[in-house]
């Protein structure tokens, strides 16, 4: 499908964004808004992306403060339009919150802040992670078929971009797991030569003791190398990494 000029603005736009350095969350801060202007026309509307990886860490990112908070309700709740399209991985639209029947404790909160309309878009990402995004109105019957056919479009660009960013977070992660278990070789390394002059002992015996004095004393080990290093006047070692 060739793509129109306001799709091309959009993609591009997308693109400035993963190309910026920022944090996950600060990523799905600017997507949101982003969300939330694609979608608007003539209407003020609210979105938020709710992100699940790895079955444990949630992650909100929202277009404003009332966004936000619409999204922390929801969360608090455990239940709502974007928890289920997120969960089934299908759209939901609440044409009228006056009249929703799902999700009663939430939708309570809803209309106590005088929303109307809500709409909730899957995000297709990878097997570790889940996404949807949230639009919410001040107007009853706000989203219709061809503003909601905006939002799915929307949605499948944020899919891609949002795929890309959990892998670039993903890289970084691992990174910096392999820097710190780089780092924490260092310094038992360190203690085991220590234990090793002291103790007059193998290598081996210089771990055996180690591990059963980390053991005793109900610390990691790092940190009992760490306390041997220091007990000698010694800093922490440096590791050194190439650029």
């Amino acid at each position: 499908m060739d793509s129109t000029p306001a799709q091309l603005s959009t993609a591009e736009l997308l693109h400035d964004l993963l190309a910026a350095d920022r944090e996950l969350a600060d990523f799905l801060n600017e997507l949101a808004a982003v969300a939330a202007s694609e979608v608007t026309g003539d209407l003020r509307v609210l979105a938020g992306i709710t992100l699940e990886r790895d079955k444990r860490t949630i992650i909100v990112g929202s277009s404003d403060a009332e966004a936000r908070k619409m999204d922390e309700v929801q969360a608090g709740f455990m239940e709502g339009p974007c928890l289920h399209a997120q969960t089934y991985q299908e759209v939901v639209q609440v044409p009228d919150v006056q009249y929703e029947t799902r999700w009663p404790d939430y939708m309570a909160a809803v209309r106590e802040h005088e929303l109307r309309s809500v709409l909730a878009i899957p995000l297709e990402l990878d097997a570790t992670a889940k996404a949807a995004m949230n639009f919410y109105t001040t107007v009853p019957g706000a989203f219709t078929e061809r503003r909601s056919a905006t939002a799915q479009r929307f949605a499948d660009l944020v899919s891609r971009a949002l795929r890309v960013a959990i892998r670039i977070a993903r890289y970084e992660e691992l990174s910096d797991a392999r820097q710190r278990a780089m780092e924490s070789r260092t310094i038992i390394d360190i203690s085991v030569g220590i234990t090793m002059a002291q103790a007059q002992c193998s290598q081996d015996e210089a771990i055996t003791i180690l591990k059963t004095a980390s053991s005793h004393r109900n610390i990691k080990l790092r940190d009992l190398a760490e306390d041997l290093v220091a007990s000698l006047g010694q800093s922490a070692p440096i590791t050194a990494f190439e650029d």
